[in-house]
């Protein structure tokens, strides 16, 4: 058994897909600035809360990466692959190391998240939290997982969108107590947006492994959907992204909509996927993916702040 390297661990995270838990987490932070500033004595705390918000997020997102890596690879669906490469199935690390780094990670998105309720106060989120785990682990783990089925656009849209947003809202505003129906209906709207950039991410992985996935009874999304509706959902969930800030700008404020500054830099992966690129090919298209997503949720964040301090 090969000893994977420092750098084969760091790409077992998959940094590309980082910017799926970096972005609802700033947006969620930046919202709940906007709704509820924080009063004097907070500040402290408030920025302790968005720091732990982003340790669960980022734990959440690398440890799904580590039990894909360690399910997939025991599975045998990753002995012939296109994208990155995968630790276990490539021979580089036992399954068990795997599986061991993964308990690791959600281990921490575990320590990270009681911090950030005993910080809030927010103890509902408890229980949301105890949904995480089962949510990640079976993507690709247990019996019936569902990323097998087709489901994991839907639950990745639930996690790192809705629930990473607004969780992070709710935690930051400890518990969205002055805000309303307008608060929490922002933040859901906001979360969309963040689910929606979420699932092109993994759009863009599924359209790229299509063809082998078919083979090995892998049934993605994009292998129901199959190509040519793969490629426009990839269109439609950007487009939506696009449709929630624009959105936001009108019922919140008028700053949200300097998240259109992201259209430039989302154009390109468009075009690759419209375009038809396949397998390898995409797989800078992922990359471009994750840095329209972080853009868009930069200057979304940053408007919210600016309009928060006028």
């Amino acid at each position: 058994m090969t000893r994977a390297t420092a750098r084969q661990w760091l790409g077992a995270t998959r940094p590309r897909t980082l910017p799926a838990a970096v972005a609802p987490v700033a947006v969620g932070s930046a919202l709940a600035t906007h709704l509820l500033p924080p009063q004097p004595g907070w500040q402290a705390r408030h920025s302790l809360a968005a720091a732990l918000a982003l340790g669960v997020a980022l734990a959440l997102q690398i440890g799904v990466n580590f039990a894909n890596d360690y399910s997939d690879g025991v599975r045998g669906t990753d002995a012939q692959r296109v994208g990155p490469q995968r630790l276990v199935g490539s021979g580089a690390v036992t399954p068990a190391t795997m599986r061991t780094a993964a308990g690791g990670v959600f281990a921490a998105a575990t320590l990270a998240g009681l911090g950030l309720v005993a910080v809030t106060g927010t103890w509902p989120l408890l229980l949301v939290g105890a949904t995480c785990l089962p949510a990640a682990w079976c993507y690709t783990g247990g019996p019936r997982p569902y990323g097998y089925a087709g489901w994991g656009e839907v639950v990745t849209f639930v996690y790192f969108g809705l629930v990473a947003t607004i969780g992070t809202t709710y935690a930051l505003t400890c518990g969205l107590p002055d805000a309303g129906w307008h608060g929490w209906g922002v933040a859901l709207l906001a979360g969309s947006g963040c689910g929606a950039w979420a699932c092109a991410l993994l759009v863009v992985n599924n359209l790229r492994d299509l063809p082998r996935d078919a083979r090995v009874g892998k049934r993605t999304l994009a292998v129901r959907l199959g190509e040519r509706a793969t490629r426009w959902l990839y269109v439609g969930l950007v487009t939506g992204a696009f449709v929630c800030s624009a959105w936001l700008a009108v019922v919140l404020t008028g700053w949200a909509g300097l998240a259109l500054g992201g259209l430039p830099l989302a154009a390109l992966p468009v075009r690759q996927v419209v375009g038809g690129a396949r397998e390898v090919e995409l797989l800078p298209t992922l990359a471009l993916t994750g840095r329209a997503q972080l853009a868009w949720a930069l200057l979304l964040a940053g408007g919210l702040l600016v309009s928060s301090w006028r």
